[in-house]
């Protein structure tokens, strides 16, 4: 399974915050931005900071998905 954030980025817009903005209330790295950007894994602590931030569920900015396997036939 894969991460995806693309919840959390729609929710931002909806709460009009910016990465920068959730970077410093976060109190994160560019880096961990980075990492969400490209549905890379990133810690819990910094999932809970996001949460807290953003006054949010876990299910709220992320969701599982299932990888697709190299070589499948349709």
């Amino acid at each position: 399974m894969a991460i995806c954030y693309d919840r959390l980025f729609h929710l931002m817009i909806d709460k009009k915050i910016s990465n920068a903005q959730l970077k410093e209330r976060a109190g994160f790295s560019a880096n961990i931005i980075t990492r969400l950007k490209r549905n890379e894994y990133v810690s819990i602590e910094s999932v809970e900071r996001i949460c807290r931030v953003m006054e949010c569920g876990v299910d709220d900015i992320l969701e599982f998905v299932p990888e697709e396997k190299e070589g499948k036939e349709s």
